[in-house]
């Protein structure tokens, strides 16, 4: 799947705007796809290095209009968190020499918001 067919859109509830200090975002997502494929996507598209994902499906809710009782159909969302504090990485190369990395990677999500 590509990573526009698994994300969705932005889950934007009270909620969900409180955790946006601590680099958690709520997306609705693909209900087949894994949390790696939403680790991927998110890191794609929004050029950010995600930690961690939580998943779950939401169950639709009963319905009901004049004598006719239906159902809304179920949806997954998934709480992704970011890195809020991207710093360099140092590693040993040949010979022991120190080699700092830079990564390249945003703190936040300026699009979730619509910014």
């Amino acid at each position: 799947m590509k990573p526009e067919d698994i994300i969705k859109a932005p889950v934007i509830t009270e909620k969900s705007n409180d955790e946006l200090q601590n680099g958690k975002y709520t997306f609705e997502v693909n209900k087949k796809a894994t949390k790696i494929d939403i680790a991927n996507a998110v890191e794609k598209l929004f050029n950010v290095k995600v930690l961690k994902v939580n998943t779950m499906t939401v169950k639709g809710k009963k319905k009901r209009v004049r004598y006719v009782e239906g159902k809304t159909s179920d949806w997954k969302k998934a709480i992704v968190t970011i890195d809020t504090n991207p710093s360099e990485k140092t590693y040993l190369a040949k010979g022991g020499k120190v080699v700092k990395v830079k990564n390249k990677f945003k703190d936040s999500i300026d699009e979730f918001m619509g910014a």
